[in-house]
């Protein structure tokens, strides 16, 4: 990765006790993304204090390639082992940008 990567960081809290499938829905993901055009890498974590809550970072080369991939179907794909019935707390919900500076 370039010292002026992209990354982009979504937060999201479950609201109703599916943090076990949440957990086995991405250790269990397509991997779909990994083939992408400028995608690096991505992360998930938790913090300790608050096992519903869920931190997805995602590293790109550039901007433009996170763009295009979002706007792709294979975006909406890679959305299908999202759990049936998840539903997320109101307000803890968001995503942000970054440009990456260094490791």
């Amino acid at each position: 990765m370039t010292d002026d990567g992209f990354v982009a960081i979504s937060r999201f809290a479950v609201a109703n006790g599916m943090q076990a499938e949440v957990l086995a829905a991405f250790r269990n993901r397509p991997h779909q993304v990994d083939e992408v055009e400028g995608f690096v890498r991505m992360d998930v974590v938790q913090p300790e204090e608050d096992a519903a809550e869920f931190w997805l970072i995602t590293y790109w080369e550039d901007e433009a390639s996170y763009r295009k991939w979002h706007r792709s179907h294979a975006y909406s794909d890679s959305h299908v082992g999202i759990p049936k019935g998840l539903k997320l707390v109101r307000g803890r919900t968001q995503i942000r940008y970054f440009t990456h500076v260094c490791s």
